[in-house]
């Protein structure tokens, strides 16, 4: 476990410099964006799903290149999610989404600063935008600033707590009591190994792809 633990610090101090400009990035989300692009965050977050992120993110440009984003039908988006899978699912998820969050009642920004915190953002998001779950919801609250305190329990984040020996197994489901266990145990090793939590998710990631993209 000691060697685990000193390549993941060792990918923390090879990456630190980049992943604190990453976050800066996203802080600048949340304190300067737009309805408009507080919604586009999501819909990526939305494509994320047995989908790798370079390809969701192309999907995302193609959408927004072509308009369809925000005044395309079911048929023009789906037409622009051929790169990622379930198109069809996730095409309906979008529409839904912006009907609800964009352009009419309360802006996705209104919503989560009706939220106590972090968590209760989270927990809003799962519970009224379809096709996100905690994974997804946190991993949006990260990509717009707001993810210091949470987990984004991916496969790659999954797989390399059962390496640690944080989990015995991969969960084939996470229920929203599990994923709150398993993001404890994440944060506690996290802060064991002076590695911030918002940290952990890109040095695992970066372990696994060579990458720290969204």
């Amino acid at each position: 476990m000691e060697k685990k633990r000193d390549t993941i610090l060792k990918i923390h101090s090879k990456i630190v410099d980049r992943i604190e400009l990453r976050l800066k990035e996203f802080g600048k989300i949340w304190e300067r964006g737009d309805d408009e692009t507080l919604f586009r965050e999501l819909v990526f977050c939305l494509l994320t799903p047995q989908s790798g992120a370079r390809k969701c993110g192309q999907a995302l440009e193609n959408l927004i290149r072509s308009g369809h984003l925000f005044h395309g039908g079911s048929e023009e988006i789906c037409r622009e999610l051929n790169i990622v899978r379930f198109k069809n699912h996730k095409t309906s998820y979008i529409i839904e989404a912006r009907e609800a969050l964009y352009g009419a009642g309360k802006s996705i920004r209104e919503h989560l600063n009706g939220c106590g915190s972090v968590c209760e953002m989270r927990e809003w998001i799962a519970a009224n935008v379809k096709g996100i779950g905690y994974k997804e919801a946190s991993h949006y609250l990260r990509n717009i600033g707001l993810g210091d305190t949470i987990a984004i329990l991916d496969r790659h984040i999954l797989g390399n707590m059962h390496s640690l020996g944080l989990i015995h197994e991969i969960p084939k489901s996470i229920p929203a009591r599990r994923y709150l266990d398993l993001e404890r145990r994440l944060s506690n090793y996290s802060e064991s190994i002076r590695v911030p939590l918002s940290h952990i998710d890109f040095v695992l990631w970066y372990k696994e792809t060579g990458d720290i993209f969204k």
